[in-house]
């Protein structure tokens, strides 16, 4: 697989236990650069540039905007259990969903197709300037759902003379869309064939403006509406219409490994907020902890975390493994962790209290967000079918 063999370090602590290492400088991190300002970013659903900057650039860091991309290109060069391990960090040290995901798709959706199916000079191009945060990569979540939903841009040859295609269509959930450098657009031929392009923002045709849905307000989203976008040849990541077999199913695996990693983090940010409060609050002149019920639902938080924990680490080793993608584990994961998620946030609520402060927010961030979870990646809609295909042999 293409996440397989990462280039060879010599850094010990990243030896010793599954992300331990990277796990805990980026929630060390996050928390101290992000955590301050994140109820603030959110309540004015605003973006800051300088934060990502410096989290990009962190010495010693943890190579947050490009932990998957080779130490040779100027990444990280870390594995695929790490590249979880980080985002889980980051969101549990930020508290900060929003910001989460923007990282996720920058780092790791828009990288990893770059790094498997890039033109050598497309990688030179790249890659070296995102890892640093200098240029934000940018998609559109419509387009990782696996090829399941048609693409709503259409590309068609150029006129002769000028080479190359012409993109038509609109996107929306581009999540960085306001900040980026260039999109990752899956494009339908007439024939039925697709092909991903890469495209720069500065290209004729192409508009961005800003737009997103009603949750993770501290991502940065928007709308691409591409009106003949000329792209030249070599945009063409991977092959042309070769979509279906290279980019797409990755996009896929990447979404739902990914973007559910950072509500590892998330969810234990919830359950010792909720443990915390349950220790300090009574009931009829006892500690709430005393209280049975209140030990079960302390019980299936831990329970629904670890479970969570385990479908997702067990997914990235075996992108780390090579072979063929694990889609079903990836999407059986991606359900797990959306349900997991609504319950742990749910039940930590109740734990807190309903007139308690939870002082950052999290719990309030936590609820409106979960929905947006479950809603993406295609939704159950597309990953139960997934799930049962392989179960089936059906592909």
């Amino acid at each position: 697989m293409v996440l397989a063999q990462p280039e060879l370090r010599t850094d010990p602590e990243a030896a010793t236990g599954l992300g331990a290492g990277p796990l805990e400088r980026s929630r060390e991190l996050a928390g101290r650069l992000a955590w301050p300002t994140t109820a603030e970013r959110d309540r004015d659903r605003s973006w800051d540039p300088a934060l990502f900057a410096e989290l990009a650039r962190a010495e010693p860091g943890p190579s947050l905007a490009g932990p998957l991309v080779p130490a040779s290109l100027g990444g990280g060069g870390s594995t695929a259990a790490e590249g979880l391990a980080l985002l889980e960090g980051l969101a549990e040290g930020s508290r900060d969903p929003g910001l989460a995901l923007a990282v996720a798709v920058h780092a790791v959706l828009a990288t990893v197709p770059l790094r498997a199916h890039g033109t050598p000079r497309q990688r030179e191009r790249y890659l070296p300037r995102m890892a640093s945060g200098e240029w934000f990569g940018a998609l559109s979540l419509r387009q990782t759902h696996g090829g399941a939903v048609a693409p709503a841009v259409t590309a068609r040859p150029a006129p002769a003379g000028q080479g190359g295609w012409l993109l038509t269509g609109r996107l929306d959930l581009v999540a960085g869309a306001p900040v980026a450098h260039h999109f990752l657009v899956v494009a339908a031929h007439q024939g039925g064939g697709r092909t991903t392009f890469l495209v720069d923002r500065a290209t004729p045709g192409l508009l961005v403006t800003e737009g997103g849905p009603a949750a993770m307000h501290t991502c940065p989203w928007g709308h691409l509406l591409l009106d003949g976008a000329h792209v030249d040849d070599g945009s063409v990541l991977g092959t042309v219409e070769g979509a279906a077999a290279e980019v797409e199913p990755l996009l896929a695996v990447l979404d739902w490994v990914y973007c559910s990693a950072p509500w590892l983090g998330l969810m234990r940010a919830l359950a010792r907020d909720a443990l915390e409060a349950a220790r300090g609050r009574e009931l009829f002149g006892r500690p709430l902890t005393h209280d049975q019920a209140t030990r079960f639902a302390l019980a299936d938080l831990a329970t629904q975390v670890e479970l969570a924990e385990g479908l997702l680490r067990r997914t990235a080793s075996r992108l780390d493994d090579g072979g063929a993608l694990p889609l079903q584990e990836a999407a059986a994961a991606r359900l797990f962790v959306a349900d997991a998620a609504d319950r742990v946030t749910r039940a930590a609520a109740g734990l807190t209290g309903p007139l308690a402060g939870t002082g950052d927010g999290l719990a309030e961030r936590a609820h409106r967000d979960a929905l947006f979870l479950s809603r993406t990646g295609g939704g159950a809609q597309v990953l139960r079918p997934v799930v049962a295909a392989s179960m089936l042999g059906l592909g």
